[in-house]
């Protein structure tokens, strides 16, 4: 027995599957590191070098998991109701209320300093309060013609997607916090299975001695390893029973754990009520939503006025009185946009959001669920099990030279 295990061919034979199974690790290792990075390419385009697989073509990835979960969980009118346009009407006017004092004096000593210094204390103070009782309705008025409206100004699809496209770290952390598991199965899948066929190598290889047989061992080795894990995540799509044991693709399994984590990321990080609103003012119909914001809060100017009208049009004159109304609607945008970007309140808004949708993504079929993640390996899916097989052979080859020399 103690020769036995003194003779070192024993122990080159045992490295084949040892080695087969550290190829089939390092294969499938390697093939998820390519698939994420690097975030940027490198070396020399378009050929010579690599760039992630997920963020070289960052916005079709992006537009693919939006039209796979969004664009079927939920319209941008649903997303707005969760929000619930009442809380925020509520949250504005808490915001603005404590604040008019230092807003009307802001505006007013920028356009007409020496009037309002000059306007008697109770005068300014009468204008404090026609503000304070007419915001309100106003802001009221305002949330429901832009919640009867929010279908025509905001691309809901293509806000997620720009924001996507443009932070591959996020795109990247969605892929690799839902399908966790499946990559480190498929990684530690990689040595087992490796190990295994490294077995039926060493008998081939005892048997026949043929030169090639390991380089092509080793290229069978990275192929497969890649190939079965891929094709064991997402089939069967859904469940079999064979002998009594049910069977179904590991990431279609877990398809609630999934949606609690994409959901997550989504509702908290892009959907949130502070990136729909600066989407909105700021997005492709932005000059329509901020002359809806004006019309709406332009009023209250007259309605102030009113207290001494005749006085305020000679003190401003027509074009300053006008002038006046834009600078009152340029700041309420302004306040629209900082007042949703409380964390605690769009941390409020996007819980809302998320039990909605993650309810609705829960309910998908498989074959709609597995697009969630499917698109990350379809893309060059043969790309990365040829750099396994490539791999493989190489791995085989420096084994014939140096093992079996």
């Amino acid at each position: 027995m103690m020769e036995l295990l003194q003779n070192p061919e024993l122990w080159k034979y045992v490295s084949i599957p040892v080695i087969a199974g550290l190829i089939g690790w390092s294969t499938n290792w390697l093939a998820i590191k390519l698939t994420f990075l690097p975030l940027e390419f490198i070396g020399i385009p378009p050929l010579l070098g690599w760039q992630g697989i997920i963020p070289s073509k960052a916005r079709k990835m992006a537009a693919i998991s939006v039209d796979a979960t969004i664009s079927k969980i939920g319209t941008v009118a649903e997303i707005f109701d969760q929000i619930d346009p009442r809380t925020l009407s509520e949250h504005i006017i808490e915001t603005v209320i404590p604040r008019v004092e230092e807003y009307v004096d802001e505006l007013m000593l920028k356009e007409h300093a020496t009037f309002w210094e000059n306007l008697p204390t109770p005068m300014r103070q009468m204008v404090y309060d026609r503000v304070r009782k007419s915001a309100p309705e106003l802001v009221d008025k305002l949330i429901d013609d832009l919640a009867a409206n929010i279908e025509n100004l905001l691309d809901i699809k293509g806000m997620v997607i720009d924001q996507l496209a443009e932070d591959k770290v996020l795109l990247n952390r969605i892929f690799l916090e839902c399908g966790d598991k499946e990559f480190r199965f498929i990684i530690n899948s990689g040595a087992w299975l490796g190990f295994l066929f490294g077995l039926i190598q060493m008998a081939v290889w005892y048997f026949f001695k043929n030169w090639w047989i390991l380089p092509v061992a080793g290229l069978i080795v990275g192929y497969a390893t890649n190939w079965i894990a891929l094709n064991v995540i997402f089939r069967p799509l859904n469940p079999v029973k064979i002998l009594g044991i049910e069977f179904q693709g590991l990431f279609l399994k877990r398809q609630s754990a999934v949606a609690g984590s994409f959901c997550s990321i989504i509702t908290h990080e892009i959907l949130t009520i502070g990136n729909i609103i600066n989407a909105i003012l700021n997005g492709d119909e932005a000059e329509r939503a901020k002359n809806l914001v004006k019309k709406h809060i332009k009023p209250i100017v007259d309605d102030t006025a009113g207290l001494s009208k005749p006085l305020t049009q000679i003190a401003f004159g027509p074009k300053g009185f006008a002038e006046l109304k834009h600078q009152v609607g340029e700041k309420a945008i302004e306040i629209s946009s900082q007042a949703f970007k409380d964390p605690v309140f769009n941390n409020d808004r996007a819980q809302a959001v998320e039990n909605i949708m993650r309810e609705r993504m829960e309910n998908l079929s498989s074959e709609e669920f597995q697009d969630l993640l499917r698109p990350c390996f379809q893309e060059d899916e043969i790309k990365l099990i040829l750099i396994g097989a490539a791999l493989g052979f190489s791995a085989g080859l420096a084994q014939l030279i140096f093992v079996f020399s």
